[in-house]
């Protein structure tokens, strides 16, 4: 096990601006090194899934760790829903541009978002860009309850709902983020994990990772 479980069990769901869960460290210090390790470079913004790069072997076990059941067992019971059924969607970010971050909600495909920041911290985050805010409103980016620095294997969790408002300050660099999903069954969570597949392929044609990433 890569990841610090006991210590997601024990940590309560947040309710303020929407019910959530923040966990810094839940993968431990001496791992996160050795997943960063072995993340591929990437050298433009988008989501891309496991099968359009390559990876080291930490990282790959800790992306397959992370659609295993026991983080899904856990969120089930933490939130109170039913994801016995739910197909997951993992997807890697390596950098964001200034056009990232915008006020959004996430798609009605996904049923709850996880996302696992992979970042060592730095002075890049002390200025704030970057570092996910969770709203209490869809039109102001200073109204917020929770900031996120994407740092020091931290796990966000959260349902998501018609007021699950979020965004971060520009920020332009390498920011690594594991975003995992537990979707919907329909056909639009169908086309959007098709559509991130798509995407991928096109950027790999067109050199968004780095060679021999």
């Amino acid at each position: 096990m890569l990841f610090d479980y006991d210590a997601l069990r024990a940590t309560p769901v947040s309710s303020d601006p929407f019910p959530h869960v923040v966990l810094r460290n839940f993968v431990p210090p001496e791992t996160l090194k050795k997943v960063v390790a072995d993340l591929p470079t990437l050298n433009r913004r988008g989501s891309f899934p496991p099968s359009s790069f390559k990876a080291g072997p930490m990282a790959r076990a800790a992306m397959d760790e992370l659609e295993a059941d026991t983080l899904k067992d856990i969120v089930a019971e933490k939130f109170g829903l039913d994801l016995s059924d739910a197909p997951t969607m993992l997807t890697l970010r390596g950098r964001t541009e200034a056009t990232d971050g915008r006020i959004h909600r996430d798609s009605v495909s996904k049923r709850v978002t996880i996302l696992l920041y992979l970042n060592p911290a730095s002075a890049d985050w002390a200025g704030h860009a970057g570092c996910l805010r969770l709203l209490r409103r869809p039109d102001d980016l200073e109204d917020y309850a929770v900031e996120v620095p994407p740092v020091d294997g931290t796990l966000l969790v959260f349902p998501n709902g018609p007021t699950t408002w979020h965004g971060h300050h520009s920020f332009t660099g390498r920011r690594y983020t594991i975003q995992l999903n537990y979707m919907t069954t329909d056909g639009k969570a169908r086309t959007e994990m098709m559509r991130h597949q798509l995407s991928a392929f096109v950027k790999r044609v067109t050199g968004a990772f780095a060679p021999g990433a």
